[in-house]
């Protein structure tokens, strides 16, 4: 899993009753955009480090037309 900063995670609930939850990418600490992150969860601003598991989907940021 690669993804880069602004990048959301997008961590599907695991069992009956568990909501999403989405997390954006604040670092990538990890080597060539992979794992581990510094997240910031978007429901309630808690940081965490997170390595995703494969209940995680990445979301990337749209990339912009600059000139």
């Amino acid at each position: 899993m690669r993804a880069s900063k602004g990048d959301k995670l997008v961590v599907h609930g695991r069992t009956v009753g568990q909501h999403e939850r989405t997390a954006e990418v604040v670092q990538v600490m990890g080597e060539n955009g992979n794992p581990p992150f510094r997240v910031k969860f978007d429901d309630d601003g808690h940081e965490a480090v997170m390595s995703p598991g494969p209940d995680t989907t990445v979301r990337h940021r749209p990339e912009t037309g600059g000139r």
